[in-house]
């Protein structure tokens, strides 16, 4: 993966960047990939693709074997 450093960001941007990720329970990190994502990508998925995500999204889960307590941690995870 590669890192961004964003720089001379307007303070207003900053706040409502901030208060979207609290509102969403999101890092700041986080909430900014999330907008980043949703500006750049299409804006509607073929059906196809959109199931083969979402399979792909449960076939990672299911492998991953997490118990209850490692998906809450997961969660809370830069939300400091």
């Amino acid at each position: 993966m590669t890192t961004l450093t964003l720089k001379n960001i307007p303070d207003e941007v900053y706040q409502r960047l901030r208060s979207s990720a609290e509102r969403h329970r999101r890092s700041l990190n986080r909430e900014a990939i999330v907008c980043l994502e949703t500006a750049l990508a299409p804006t509607r998925l073929p059906p196809a693709e959109r199931l083969a995500r979402a399979r792909a999204l449960r076939s990672d889960l299911a492998a991953g074997d997490y118990s209850a307590g490692d998906i809450d941690t997961f969660k809370r995870a830069g939300r400091v």
